[in-house]
């Protein structure tokens, strides 16, 4: 395989990994259920090594484990690990949005308001896909404000290591429409100077999903999960 076959391969393989994560956040690949290589390859009409590849990827995200004698499947965060994840996810945000210098500028407004709108479009028209991805695109856009980029990666990569709690939200409308209507309540708060209304709209945005999945696990499960 020369340079360019390699580099296509790659591109490639990370469009495979992308629509699979999609899947895991929207809910369409369960945890604990099993990536065959030979499904996926058909599936997205890859050779094999970039369905391995791409699912490499999303080892590294730590969105999919490979169980002995059962290849890879999708990761199934424990509600402790949950609950244990949120909690720092809790303080690292409040953190971040305690930092952010207020009032921001027209054109901080601006670029959130822009993003949001595209959020709210894509719910309007249930494209779960592009909600999550623009959703992603607003809280890395309001965070990143704060200025400390060591934060900033903190947050980015607890909230990816996360994604697969939302599997139980993401997809649901009245979830969608509540972070919808989050987002924007957080861009007033901005607007208004108002620190301690955007700390606790952070604080309470990340609660929906973490009870959703932890409720859905120990329903399906049992308790002893």
């Amino acid at each position: 395989m020369d340079g360019a076959e390699r580099q296509a391969s790659t591109a490639r393989a990370r469009q495979v990994a992308q629509a699979l994560e999609e899947d895991i956040v929207l809910g369409w690949l369960q945890p604990r259920e099993r990536l065959i290589e030979e499904n996926l390859a058909a599936r997205f009409e890859v050779k094999r090594h970039v369905v391995r590849e791409a699912i490499a990827e999303l080892e590294r995200m730590g969105l999919v484990e490979r169980v002995q004698n059962k290849g890879a499947t999708v990761r199934m965060l424990s509600p402790t690990d949950v609950r244990q994840i949120y909690f720092v996810r809790e303080a690292l945000e409040t953190l971040a949005a305690q930092q952010i210098p207020l009032p921001p500028g027209p054109e901080t407004l601006a670029a959130l308001t822009e993003i949001h709108e595209q959020h709210s479009a894509a719910v309007d028209r249930m494209d779960s896909r592009a909600a999550f991805r623009t959703n992603i695109a607003f809280h890395n856009a309001l965070f990143g404000i704060c200025g400390n980029p060591h934060l900033i990666e903190l947050i980015r990569n607890l909230a990816q290591k996360a994604h697969g709690v939302r599997s139980y939200t993401a997809a649901d409308p009245g979830h969608l429409a509540k972070a919808k209507e989050d987002h924007g309540a957080m861009i007033e708060a901005l607007r208004a100077s108002d620190r301690e209304r955007l700390v606790q709209l952070c604080r309470d945005h990340l609660k929906p999903s973490r009870d959703a999945y932890i409720a859905a696990l120990e329903q399906r499960f049992g308790k002893a999960v």
